[in-house]
């Protein structure tokens, strides 16, 4: 088993990924809209890549935050809101806001889980700046670290309770960034003193099972490398700082802040610490090349899987989906 999660190129397995995923075998697999039509037909998709493997545990993943970064979208699925809805809400009711995001996060789990996917990247951990690049103001949880930890808490719970995987991100902090990493690199010259804030979410949320690394160069860890590809930051900062001893990914290594081949990159992260490499297009050539580059999943990596995938097992959600909506929405209300 190699240590990549690939993307797939449409709403079924072709023949040519269906050779070379078998050949390969990768640890999991993300969904985007290109590969999303209906319930019955994302539930075949799964079901799918679970026989393809034979892992009934297998981590099918997808970014289903709410707003702008939703793959399950109407009049199939419903829309959620994004983690600003919860932070406005925290700022006159923390308790409610809580209840507003575990709730959320539980009925975004039964309907993931309904089609059989089994993890999702989220919650965003990033302390936003005012000056946050909007692709992570527009996501953020909030601008204080206790609101933001304690939210992304409830967020984790709510997953769980649904039967979902949550992937805590972007560590070590994606909240300072002016630009966005899909396009360009950002930099970030805080000191290490001001960037104790960025940790302080991911510090609290240390016992969580996955992550997800950031494409951001800080000057005070490591001014030549962005973290995905730093050995200090991962191991210095995330592992040992923060204290995250669960299974790390990188954000997709095809955005553009990282340069290089799809092969360089994807061995570049291994070898600095990462555990899985999360490739996202579905480009063969590419596919072929990180295959071809990175090593066998490491022992301490395959442990971390089996216990990340372990706290949803036999976890068969009972909530009760409209309620959970309802609930949120009457407390969103008092906003």
């Amino acid at each position: 088993m190699i240590p990549v999660i690939f993307g797939l190129s449409g709403p079924v397995v072709t023949p040519a990924e269906r050779a070379f995923f078998t050949a390969a075998q990768p640890v999991g697999f993300i969904l985007f809209g290109r590969n999303i039509e209906t319930r019955g037909q994302l539930r075949a998709l799964t079901d799918d890549l679970r026989a393809m493997t034979g892992r009934d545990d297998l981590p099918i993943l997808i970014d289903q935050e709410g707003g702008r970064v939703a793959r399950m979208r109407p009049p199939e699925w419903p829309v959620f809101p994004a983690g600003p809805a919860f932070d406005a809400l925290y700022e006159i009711a923390p308790i409610s806001a809580i209840e507003a995001a575990r709730a959320n996060a539980e009925a975004i789990a039964l309907m993931l889980a309904e089609v059989g996917i089994t993890v999702d990247c989220l919650p965003l951990l990033d302390v936003a700046q005012p000056d946050a690049t909007e692709a992570i103001a527009s996501r953020a949880l909030g601008r204080e670290p206790q609101r933001v930890a304690a939210l992304g808490r409830a967020t984790l719970d709510g997953l769980q309770r649904g039967g979902v995987v949550g992937v805590v991100k972007h560590m070590p902090g994606h909240g300072r960034a002016i630009v966005d990493s899909h396009h360009l690199l950002p930099t970030v010259s805080a000191t290490e003193g001001a960037l104790a804030d960025d940790l302080a979410p991911f510090s609290a949320l240390k016992d969580a099972v996955m992550g997800m690394t950031s494409h951001i160069v800080f000057e005070a860890w490591d001014a030549e490398r962005p973290a995905t590809l730093s050995p200090v930051i991962i191991g210095d900062i995330i592992r040992t700082r923060i204290g995250f001893d669960g299974l790390l990914m990188t954000d997709d290594i095809d955005m553009k802040a990282l340069s290089g081949s799809a092969g360089d990159k994807a061995a570049g992260a291994i070898a600095a610490g990462c555990d899985l490499v999360l490739d996202c297009w579905a480009r063969m050539h590419e596919m072929k090349d990180i295959a071809g580059r990175v090593p066998e999943i490491s022992q301490v990596a395959v442990v971390r899987l089996d216990r990340a995938m372990a706290t949803i097992a036999g976890v068969r959600g009972e909530g009760d989906f409209e309620a959970l909506i309802a609930k949120r929405d009457a407390l969103l209300a008092l906003v």
